[in-house]
């Protein structure tokens, strides 16, 4: 899932599976599977992003957890400073 926000700032999750068309019209037009479409704020380049930073994740889950630990305990540790 990826996170984008609609013109009046509203936040949702999309599965991007779903996407069958991104277009930029300046804002960026998500069309999916069955037709429906979002208008979102986030440019066409973040949104792939998100995409790839997603897919990525998945396919390397215990790495990504991981990180995600070290980064946690490293926070964790700035904090008892």
């Amino acid at each position: 899932m990826i996170k984008l926000t609609r013109l009046n700032g509203v936040e949702f999750l999309l599965n991007q599976t779903q996407i069958q068309i991104i277009e930029s019209i300046p804002e960026s037009k998500v069309v999916l599977e069955n037709k429906d479409y979002y208008l979102v704020k986030e440019s066409f380049d973040e949104i792939i992003n998100q995409i790839i930073e997603f897919n990525a994740n998945v396919a390397d889950k215990e790495s990504y957890l991981k990180a995600k630990r070290r980064l946690a305990e490293m926070a964790e540790s700035e904090d008892n400073l």
